[in-house]
């Protein structure tokens, strides 16, 4: 069994579920506001969103950064929801001050600099896998963290590249079992990068908590078709409150 964090009133492995959702990126207050009531109705019990996006093409949508941070924390006054949200630099360190979990993507991966500093907080750390990393390399980004004094560590398997296009990624939950056998770290699965596409996601997501997965990470917007990022594979409010019922089944058929 995995070891357990305490996220407020919300515990992360040790036999315990997480179904973390919200959007990819904060884009008002209104949204924000909405979908986070709306996932947590669903049974989410951490809410994500990103301030700072790192993103392919410069030219895209960067994210509301230190705005992006006060709307997080807003929705978590509002609705009492510990919140995720992703830092792409040691500079932004201090505007994490309040945020409960710190994630790190998986360009970010192997930025063992920010991870060493990273190390050096109390924080609990969400480490995605980067896109053509082995599960070796993943740990060993892991142990920079670790090493720097910080234990609380999360990893995300979130799709590897193949030669597949169909998908966005192609998503490796074999990495679940495997990464069982090799740490004691919690290990949650985000489908909705690896598939990209949202008609997939609902069916990944189940796969996910079949695994053996310690959560799901899903990605949630009240108006998809006009997100800023990534909005073609953001389930609707409705869609995951539908696919939440479905897991918390699955959950309970292998439990």
């Amino acid at each position: 069994m995995s070891k357990a964090f305490k996220i407020g009133n919300i515990q992360i492995g040790g036999g315990q579920f997480a179904l973390i959702a919200g959007p990819c990126t904060v884009e008002s207050e209104s949204q924000i506001l909405e979908v986070a009531r709306s996932v947590k109705q669903s049974g989410a019990s951490l809410l994500r969103g990103g301030a700072f996006k790192g993103r392919t093409s410069p030219y895209d949508f960067q994210g509301l950064g230190e705005e992006g941070i006060k709307l997080l924390l807003k929705a978590k006054e509002a609705t009492g929801m510990p919140v995720v949200s992703e830092i792409v630099s040691e500079n932004h360190l201090s505007l994490f001050e309040d945020i409960d979990v710190i994630q790190v993507g998986a360009r970010n991966m192997q930025n063992f600099e920010l991870l060493k500093v990273l190390g050096k907080t109390d924080k609990v750390i969400l480490l995605k896998r980067g896109m053509t990393n082995t599960l070796r390399e993943f740990l060993m980004s892991a142990e920079y963290i670790i090493s720097e004094g910080n234990n609380n560590v999360i990893l995300c398997e979130r799709g590897i590249r193949t030669f597949e296009t169909y998908t966005r990624y192609t998503l490796d939950l074999s990495a679940v079992a495997a990464l069982k056998e090799m740490t004691d770290l919690p290990v949650v699965v985000d489908p909705s990068h690896a598939a990209g596409k949202a008609s997939l996601v609902p069916s990944m997501a189940l796969a996910a908590a079949a695994s053996g997965a310690d959560g799901v990470m899903i990605e949630v917007h009240n108006d998809p078709v006009n997100a800023l990022c990534d909005g073609a594979q953001a389930l609707t409010p409705q869609v995951f409150d539908e696919t939440a019922q479905k897991i918390m089944k699955i959950r309970e058929a292998i439990s």
